[in-house]
């Protein structure tokens, strides 16, 4: 499986060195999941979507 680097701001996809910089707003996860819902880019755990909408920069939606 590849790892991905997504910046929790631009919702983008964002290189490894960039993930580095910034891993208080890039979330690294792990391409071919099934994972759903909205994950925080600080603990990296999944968060409820009242938490996601609270913190719109430090939180990404996944659907897959």
């Amino acid at each position: 499986m590849c790892k991905a680097h997504r910046s929790a701001i631009s919702g983008r996809f964002v290189k490894a060195s960039t993930a580095g910089r910034h891993p208080r707003t890039t979330v690294n996860s792990t391409l071919g999941g099934k994972a759903k819902g909205h994950r925080s880019a600080i603990t990296g755990r999944f968060v409820t979507k009242a938490t996601a909408t609270r913190h719109p920069t430090n939180t990404i939606k996944e659907t897959r």
